[in-house]
């Protein structure tokens, strides 16, 4: 299945943390926090402004984003389990 984000959408798929401390301690899943970082697979047209124009997203495919522990929708594609929210649930993209 293939998903297309509609209007300011975005899909994202979560960044896995580090299972281990810098001291080398290893966290076991239950315990870990949800990842707050992911990386961009699809990004919707835009939204349209008052005039019907089509605003452009300021995130593309590939880019490494920054959102809240608790943004966007969970869904289950393929057994990937990826996030759809809007581009203003975002807070940054990370560069490189």
């Amino acid at each position: 299945m293939k998903l297309r984000p509609l209007a300011d959408r975005v899909i994202v798929k979560r960044i896995e943390s580090e299972t281990k401390t810098a001291s080398g301690i290893v966290i076991p899943d239950n315990a870990a926090e949800k990842p707050d970082q992911g990386e961009v697979l699809a990004v919707g047209p835009g939204k349209r402004n008052d005039k019907g124009e089509v605003s452009a997203l300021t995130v593309k495919v590939g880019d490494r984003v920054l959102f809240g522990k608790y943004s966007g929708q969970t869904v289950k594609v393929d057994g990937d389990e990826l996030l759809v929210m809007k581009e203003d649930d975002l807070f940054a993209v990370v560069e490189k």
